[in-house]
């Protein structure tokens, strides 16, 4: 049965990138083959310098010619090989491309999907409402404000001749007030200390220094 239909293949399928390294690989060895061609081109090229034309020389020059034809078919495989390389790095730069764009789109999606939640629970009307409350508390706010810091009554329209006139009155007093001693007697306290009214005579002394005569 084998024979006949075959054995499925359970090998593991080639990469990309083990496909390059292959590739890279045998474009190493080439150039190993060819530096050692070009090695030997020079030692023919240097011998056929030094010899004189006869068979000898034509001999050795068909053999560098040989080598030499060698040498053009190995660089044409490895620029063949070298720009298969190339082309399936280029397609696994795509391929990389095509993964980061695709991360990118389930990303967005995923994003867009949440957002979409999110805003589901958001009530606009309430916001709105909310907003109107706000701008209603602030001019509460701003009026109560304006009711705390205002000055008691105060004249809206001040003379400022009455007001000169006030402070000239003011300085007069200062001026009197520290012309008064200190052991002089305040105006509103003269009064209380006054001898009374009723008495009409100054006391006697006549009467004093003769009681002051009797008792000596």
């Amino acid at each position: 049965m084998n024979r006949l239909f075959g054995t499925k293949n359970t090998a593991p399928k080639p990469t990309l990138d083990g496909a390059i390294s292959k590739l890279d690989d045998r474009v190493s060895s080439i150039d190993v083959k060819l530096t050692a061609l070009n090695s030997e081109l020079t030692a023919y090229q240097t011998k056929l310098s030094k010899m004189r034309d006869g068979p000898g020389k034509q001999a050795l020059r068909q053999k560098a010619l040989k080598v030499l034809q060698r040498r053009k078919q190995y660089e044409a495989q490895r620029d063949q090989l070298s720009q298969q390389s190339w082309n399936m790095e280029q397609a696994g730069m795509m391929q990389d491309n095509l993964k980061n764009v695709m991360t990118t789109v389930d990303t967005m999606k995923t994003t867009t999907k949440e957002l979409k939640r999110q805003y589901g629970k958001i009530d606009i009307d309430k916001i709105e409402r909310m907003q109107d409350e706000m701008a209603d508390l602030m001019e509460v706010g701003n009026e109560i404000q304006e009711s705390i810091s205002s000055a008691y009554y105060v004249p809206e329209e001040v003379d400022e001749a009455d007001l000169d006139a006030e402070l000239e009155a003011l300085g007069e007093e200062s001026m009197f007030d520290t012309g008064i001693g200190e052991d002089a007697m305040p105006s509103f306290l003269q009064d209380e200390v006054a001898p009374p009214q009723f008495i009409d005579e100054p006391p006697e002394q006549t009467m004093v220094k003769e009681a002051a005569g009797g008792l000596g």
